[in-house]
């Protein structure tokens, strides 16, 4: 009986990691030019990290963490996201000490026990960047410029930008308190999550998705109305830097992302491709996480995102079909399949590919001794443009026989004419 994968997880194959490739692609050029370097953390982490930053009244932290006990008794979980281990690789390494913020970004898997969808995995795919060090409102608009040039990148076009600010420690138990009031007669209407989130940490509410709660939830008091200054000015000063580049938004008061660690500034990029599930990507600010973990007062505030790549690519591949050009080049094409026509030609062979693999060309070679047709028949199927055939003619006089298969031309060449061929072939490709 044949082993499958796990439910929830599945493999990538080539003719999809190519579209993964280019969003990565894309992201590493984009960062760079705003100063952010890749911090690579363990996939496994104490259980207790996301438990402290995540949140213990978030979905993620309890019912989706894939959690075990190791050998030592040690508690161990498989990373949900990638902020709380890059905070605390951040307290760890005391990175608060180098000149200037700390601008890290970092891709990899992630794994969460959710309900699997279209676009969502059990394992899935992550980029993000984090912001550490700073809490000025020109941070925050650096973050949701760069990642609106990421989109604009990676050709999707008409995201929309949604913005919150979900407040602070000294203005959340005002609201806390508002939220419970209102809440106190329409609690038993609401779904079983609601009641426990009501009175652990009431702003959880407002990320219901139930739709018979909707009603309730838009009748519930905002957050605007109990900003204290600071969070005020700091929002008010923001949308202005947004309003002076151009970059349009809307303002939503429910919007509070699904973790805890949130405060102040909170975005969400929104696209159609996707449906009703149509974040492409999210987040928000987050002072005193580090603190949380161990770290001085002066390690400062924070700012960050995260996108699910499987989603992402998704829209990606949506704009191509819409006629949009495609974003970033994928893996070079195949430039040849070298045919070796009995074993003896094998080994020159080998060292032509190496010499025309170190100038840079993508090749591929058959079995020696194959049949001429079958091999031209492969070569198609493996989209090479061209063969180059290899028998004991071509191995002593040096000149190798260069076929174009749409053609069917074929040509003697010695190699540096073969190389500069086969280079002006793939370049105009």
């Amino acid at each position: 009986m044949p082993v499958h994968a796990i439910k929830g997880m599945r493999d990538l194959l080539p003719a999809e990691t190519v579209w993964f490739q280019r969003l990565e692609a894309a992201v590493r050029e984009v960062f760079a030019l705003y100063n952010f370097d890749e911090i690579r953390t363990p996939i496994l982490e104490p259980d207790e990290l996301f438990r402290r930053a995540v949140g213990e009244e978030t979905d993620i932290v309890g019912k989706e963490m894939y959690s075990f006990a190791d050998r030592d008794g040690a508690q161990l979980t498989l990373r949900p996201e990638a902020t709380a281990s890059t905070v605390r690789a951040y307290v760890e390494h005391r990175l608060w000490e180098r000149p200037g913020l700390t601008k890290l970004y970092y891709m990899g898997p992630m794994f969460r026990r959710e309900r699997p969808q279209k676009g969502r995995y059990r394992q899935f795919y992550q980029v993000g960047a984090e912001v550490l060090g700073g809490d000025e409102p020109w941070i925050d608009f650096e973050l949701i410029a760069m990642l609106r040039r990421l989109l604009e990148r990676c050709g999707i076009r008409g995201a929309e930008l949604v913005l919150n600010s979900v407040g602070c420690p000294d203005d959340r138990p005002a609201y806390h308190a508002a939220l419970r009031a209102a809440l106190a007669e329409k609690l038993p209407q609401m779904c079983a999550d609601c009641q426990r989130r009501a009175q652990t940490n009431p702003l959880r509410v407002l990320d219901c998705k139930v739709p018979a709660d909707q009603p309730i939830i838009a009748a519930l008091p905002v957050i605007q109305e109990f900003l204290d200054d600071k969070c005020r000015s700091h929002f008010t000063e923001l949308r202005r830097l947004l309003d002076a580049a151009g970059i349009a938004y809307r303002l939503d008061a429910r919007l509070v992302r699904g973790l805890d660690y949130y405060t102040s500034t909170a975005f969400e990029f929104l696209h159609g491709a996707l449906g009703s599930q149509n974040a492409l990507l999210g987040g928000g600010r987050y002072n005193g996480l580090a603190q949380s973990l161990g770290a001085p007062a002066s390690a400062g505030g924070a700012i960050g995102f995260a996108l699910g790549e499987d989603r992402f690519v998704m829209a990606m591949q949506e704009a191509v079909a819409s006629g949009a050009p495609v974003p970033i080049a994928g893996p070079q094409p195949l430039a040849a399949l070298i045919i070796p026509l009995a074993p003896e030609q094998l080994a020159p062979s080998l060292l032509l590919a190496d010499h025309l693999r170190r100038a840079g060309l993508r090749l591929d070679l058959t079995t020696p001794g194959r049949k001429l047709g079958k091999s031209l028949d492969l070569a198609s199927k493996l989209g090479a443009p061209y063969v180059i055939i290899a028998g004991a003619d071509e191995v002593a006089s040096g000149r190798w026989q260069l076929k174009d298969l749409a053609s069917g031309d074929q040509t003697a060449l010695d190699e540096p004419a073969l190389l500069a061929r086969l280079k002006g072939a793939d370049a105009a490709r």
